[in-house]
């Protein structure tokens, strides 16, 4: 009997730029009496249907963009007599769907920090429940991945995770509603000491793959105030003193290192803590800046946004304090018109963004956005096939439309047009080589020529809103730019680098799973990354 955990995917590049984190934490929430569990990221290469034998366990995770391949795979798996389970945020949003879809045994909602082990227990006694409750999870339970049993060849920048939940509410965002509101902060102790073991066996480039880096703002810390609410401004207080000091040990790891984030606009009016994430060489930050005008932050319930000449400014003040910003930017929001398009790529390139995503606007579930969009075809519903539109996920990717939801003035096809125009526009060669001027020699600034095109084609040449020939063309360009850029992010193992000596002791346990112990501190199930 083996534990497979497998992340699906229909595109397989040979090499990934992050690993894919719940493998290898999941990876350490399998109990020791299961042994060591078969990793398969797809996103490497596809799994051999021959691997999977009878009375195997397989834990897929699945979010939406993946589900279909997700059941795929879980439906292979079953006919071949191993007991399939199924996590992730589409899991936990859609449990039935898993397990008619997907032919699940059981179903993990929510956090598969402890549930995990005890879906793997009674498999093996031949008894599993239909659905386990996970629930969430607070800091001080998260567990160290299982690095150990990663092919360090395979991914250029590793991932940890520092904090959960975000307190936003963006109406195209599920994160809040899957992974709540109330920040769940991870000892800084802990994510320092997996972060040296990243590096003893090569890493230096770290992405910190929170929900949101900057879980307490400046305005945050003033409301309380003026409503005299100690207790909330004292949480808030804590929470943000213990960022400083993860801040403040990243500074003391070795200075070769490079750490990237996931942060809101209003990081950029908090000078102090930009200061901090710089000396903690935190390089870059995913900015969700979603839209460059007034009315379009309003349709994303992110009015706190800046606009115009001012979001150009918020955005150059990321770049003055050191932390380079990988915008991202939806298209198809009802306020857009024809010339958003030119004006949003040209403030990209104005504002020196370092990076920057375009995306086709999607309703996620779990998100407002789909909640109204449901609502409305609930009368008269839109079919692709037998395939209602409000299953989107479910719809063969060769024939799925590239939008969902009908825009007021433009039709799916020339916002698909001129989204790919954007892309090409802002990774042309010229602006590129102009942006690369942040790094310190010829050899980074050739690095960074090559992460960007592999960027582009990763991620705007595979994407929703690209054609089947270029999609082809792309994946092909993809793999053989990965192989290049993979070299670049190469480092020497440090094996001899110290850990840390905490005045507070940590538990045992995230040190006993690295090292394959029996992960009772369990591993948070199933996440992937949601769109922010």
């Amino acid at each position: 009997m083996s534990v497979h955990l497998v992340n699906p995917s229909d595109n397989s590049f040979g090499t990934a730029v992050i690993t894919p984190r719940w493998l290898f934490v999941l990876a350490a929430a399998t109990p020791r009496s299961a042994g060591d569990p078969i990793l398969v990221d797809e996103s490497l290469e596809q799994i051999v249907p021959e691997s999977i034998q009878a009375g195997d366990i397989v834990g897929i995770s699945v979010h939406t963009g993946n589900a279909l391949r997700g059941y795929e795979v879980g439906r292979m798996a079953r006919s071949r007599g191993a007991w399939v389970v199924y996590g992730g945020i589409h899991a936990t949003l859609f449990p039935e769907e898993a397990l008619e879809r997907g032919e699940a045994h059981a179903v993990v909602k929510g956090d598969g920090d402890v549930a995990w082990g005890k879906v793997v227990t009674d498999c093996l006694a031949g008894k599993p429940e239909r659905v386990y409750e996970g629930g969430r999870i607070e800091g001080d339970q998260f567990l160290a991945a299982r690095w150990d049993l990663m092919a360090p060849e395979k991914y250029m920048w590793a991932s940890v995770q520092t904090i959960r939940g975000c307190p936003k509410h963006c109406s195209f965002c599920s994160v809040w509603r899957t992974d709540g509101q109330k920040p769940r902060q991870r000892r800084f102790q802990s994510v320092i000491d997996e972060i040296v073991n990243l590096r003893r066996i090569g890493f230096r480039f770290i992405a910190l793959a929170d929900d949101n880096f900057y879980p307490v703002t400046l305005t945050d810390l003033r409301l309380a105030r003026e409503q005299n609410n100690t207790a909330k401004l004292e949480e808030l207080t804590a929470i943000r003193s213990e960022r400083f000091q993860l801040m403040e040990e990243l500074a003391k790891l070795p200075k070769d290192m490079v750490f990237f984030t996931q942060i809101t606009m209003e990081a950029g009016e908090d000078g102090e803590y930009l200061d901090a994430m710089r000396k903690a060489n935190i390089k870059g930050a995913l900015v969700g800046v979603e839209a460059v005008t007034p009315e379009g932050l309003k349709a994303v319930f992110k009015d706190w946004n800046c606009s115009g000449d001012a979001l150009a400014k918020r955005l150059q003040t990321f770049r003055e304090h050191g932390v380079h910003v990988l915008g991202s930017f939806i298209f198809g929001l009802p306020s857009d018109k024809a010339e958003t398009f030119d004006a949003t790529v040209e403030m990209a390139l104005r504002a020196g963004v370092t990076f920057a995503q375009f995306v086709m606007m999607t309703p996620f579930p779990g998100t407002v956005d789909f909640g109204r969009w449901e609502k409305e075809q609930a009368q008269n519903p839109t079919m692709v096939g037998d395939v209602p539109i409000t299953r989107y996920w479910m719809i063969p990717t060769a024939v799925r439309p590239k939008m969902f939801t009908p825009h007021p003035t433009m039709s799916s096809e020339e916002i698909r047009q001129r989204t790919q125009k954007v892309w090409d526009k802002f990774y042309k060669l010229g602006p590129v080589w102009k942006r690369s001027a942040c790094c310190p020699n010829i050899t980074s600034r050739i690095a960074f020529i090559f992460l960007s095109k592999l960027y582009r084609q990763m991620y705007a040449g595979t994407g929703i809103s690209t054609d089947s020939a270029r999609r082809k063309k792309s994946k092909a360009w993809a793999k053989w730019t990965a192989r290049q850029c993979k070299k670049l992010f190469q480092a020497k193992p440090m094996p001899h680098l110290p850990s840390p000596e905490w005045e507070i002791g940590l538990p045992d346990m995230g040190r006993a799973a690295f090292a394959g112990g029996d992960g009772q501190e369990m591993a948070r199930s199933f996440v992937v990354i949601s769109k922010k």
